[in-house]
């Protein structure tokens, strides 16, 4: 346990490029998903095979596929940027596709007298999708995107791979491969660094779900 100690600023810094590296992707997920998922039951066919063919692609294709292409692809057809941004890039587009199954779920799940009532008095698709029924679906998928979301940070780990740099994959590389120390106490203090950001953010998602279901 020495070894985290002593390297503590280096956890410390570590800690927070993932916590950045999974805020960011969080937020672009939700965001991203939801449109698709609002493609996925759109009456227009184009938007509803965009946001099928979306999913049927990520949702199938390994993350690291993803992260490769994200990261060697783009740079090649013009597309220029730091690592940090190609791998939240990569765990958006990969995660969005949960995401947006997820929503669409609770979408499904709100009652079709719904969509007919906000029709009724004279609402386009988009704003009884947004005013209407969005509202009711999202008390319905806090289980699922929590789950969603803590695979996220877990998959967040993988991006340490193509150069980032700073985040927690980097800290045990630089510990054990640079500086030579042990990899068992090394990869300890990334357990734990791991577990300070997925069990704060299961507890909350828990407290979200009952808070939600007592208002239903």
């Amino acid at each position: 346990m020495n070894v985290i100690f002593e390297n503590f600023a280096l956890y410390r810094d570590g800690f927070f490029k993932t916590l950045y590296i999974c805020g960011y992707a969080m937020v672009g997920s939700l965001i991203l998903g939801t449109i698709l998922a609002g493609f996925r039951v759109s009456p227009v066919p184009p938007l509803r095979w965009i946001g099928t063919s979306w999913v049927n692609v990520f949702r199938n294709c390994p993350l690291t596929v993803v992260l490769f292409f994200c990261a060697f692809g783009l740079p090649e057809v013009g597309i220029n940027g730091a690592y940090f941004w190609f791998s939240i890039v990569a765990l958006v587009l990969y995660t969005s596709a949960f995401v947006c199954e997820a929503v669409r779920s609770g979408i499904n799940s709100v009652p079709a007298g719904q969509a007919e009532a906000a029709r009724a008095v004279g609402l386009t698709f988009g704003q009884s999708l947004t005013s209407i029924i969005l509202p009711q679906a999202i008390r319905t998928v806090v289980p699922p995107l929590g789950s969603v979301i803590i695979a996220m940070i877990k998959n967040s780990a993988i991006v340490g791979a193509f150069g980032v740099g700073g985040e927690l994959f980097a800290v045990s590389d630089t510990l054990t491969g640079s500086r030579g120390e042990a990899a068992l106490p090394v990869l300890t203090g990334i357990v734990i660094a791991y577990l300070l950001i997925t069990l704060p953010a299961g507890a909350f998602l828990g407290w979200l779900e009952r808070k939600v279901a007592i208002a239903r």
